[in-house]
């Protein structure tokens, strides 16, 4: 097998750091910033004001990519952590508004969880409408509760033997409880699925954003529980899927801060891969060459072609939205499809946020051919099995 590029291999994984910046010299003081590894809330930076959106046509034209720590007011960079935060929530809205819609937010009194033995049900009522949710939770065979958690996005793909000998709980998010879209068996239409029910003004959402929000639902459900009827540890979850799963993996890692890790399996375009860098490659998922049942049909409309440079974002700040949390991304270049290349710079770029506030180590990229699609070879053991340390000592 033959190993591509490593952006960045993680080598010690520490649940938090310490940033200490010098205050002025006339006060003699230093501030000592502690970079968490989690949140317990799906958005901290929701009470920040929604950045002005300008029409698809009046936005400037960027050939290279966007910095992710520029303002979007063209202000300035962000220097120090506490003001990520902000910044992290305006890629977010540019996310929602020109690229898969808007992922609504959810007050605990809508929401109502139970277990049925070991299985978990969320209930959501919005509008007098009720989504349910159920997954099953299989407990290790080693370790004492509370455990950590990987939730497979649609299914786990990372080899089961990664898991015997940690004490990771494993769950599935049935997607198709939300959304029920696939390219491969009988499905709704857009405006028709579970989700749109209880949301009929976002029928034009994308399924990326409506995925995200019933991931959401179900670590909704686990913090209302409790460790004592759940036996998971809230502060200690993982998200991992495979191909369009890992996209799927990726919005839901972005878009909630109490997922503490991310691993996005060979999401291809649409995923970690930078739209600008995709589109002029052959024979590669670009956004003019993708499923538009996932995203905004507004977004092929208003940023197809040479429109791509129109778009205020891109991929790597996707990828960005997770830190200070962690992301592994894994790639396979035996499938040109993937457009590896383009995640491998979009990957490089976003390195340089967790670079900015001493966390590199908290983020890698691994590209890897020679192998089937979505089977991880087991020369990448080791970068997973890393990571999978990280979300058991984490705390």
């Amino acid at each position: 097998m033959k190993k591509i590029v490593i952006c960045c291999l993680a080598m010690s994984l520490f649940p938090f750091v310490q940033i200490v910046a010098e205050g002025d010299g006339d006060l003699g003081t230093s501030v000592v910033d502690v970079v968490p590894r989690v949140y317990q809330q799906e958005n901290t930076g929701s009470h920040f004001a929604t950045p002005i959106m300008p029409q698809a046509a009046d936005l400037p034209v960027i050939r290279d990519l966007p910095d992710a720590l520029a303002w979007a007011d063209g202000s300035g960079r962000v220097e120090n952590f506490p003001d990520w935060e902000r910044r992290r929530n305006e890629i977010a809205a540019q996310i929602q508004h020109y690229g898969i819609g808007r992922k609504p937010s959810v007050s605990p009194e809508q929401v109502k969880a139970r277990m049925d033995g070991d299985t978990l049900i969320v209930d959501v009522t919005v509008g007098g409408q009720t989504l349910t949710l159920r997954s099953t939770i299989h407990y290790p065979q080693t370790g004492q509760p509370p455990y950590a958690l990987m939730i497979g996005t649609s299914m786990l793909s990372l080899p089961r033997p990664l898991f015997e000998n940690r004490p990771i709980a494993i769950m599935t998010f049935h997607e198709a409880q939300v959304n029920d879209y696939s390219q491969w068996r009988p499905h709704h239409e857009r405006g028709e699925h579970a989700f749109d029910r209880l949301y009929p003004e976002l029928k034009d959402n994308g399924a990326y954003s409506e995925w995200a929000w019933g991931l959401s639902r179900l670590i909704d459900g686990l913090q209302q529980l409790g460790a004592s009827q759940t036996g998971i540890d809230v502060s200690r979850i993982g998200v991992s899927g495979c191909s369009y799963a890992g996209k799927m993996t990726l919005y839901c890692g972005a878009f909630d801060e109490r997922i503490a890790l991310t691993i996005a399996q060979e999401p291809g375009g649409g995923g970690a891969a930078a739209w600008r860098i995709s589109y002029p490659m052959d024979d590669v998922e670009n956004l003019d060459k993708t499923d538009y049942h996932w995203f905004l049909e507004s977004m092929r409309e208003n940023f197809g072609g040479d429109g791509v440079y129109r778009l205020p974002y891109d991929h790597h700040e996707l990828c960005a939205l997770i830190c200070p949390r962690a992301l592994l991304l894994l790639g396979n270049p035996s499938y040109k499809w993937l457009a590896d290349d383009a995640m491998r710079v979009s990957g490089e770029a976003a390195q340089k946020v967790w670079e900015q506030f001493g966390i590199a180590d908290r983020f890698a990229c691994d590209i890897v051919g020679d192998h089937p699609h979505c089977q991880l070879p087991e020369s990448q053991y080791a970068i997973v099995e890393k990571f999978l340390d990280f979300l058991v000592n984490g705390n």
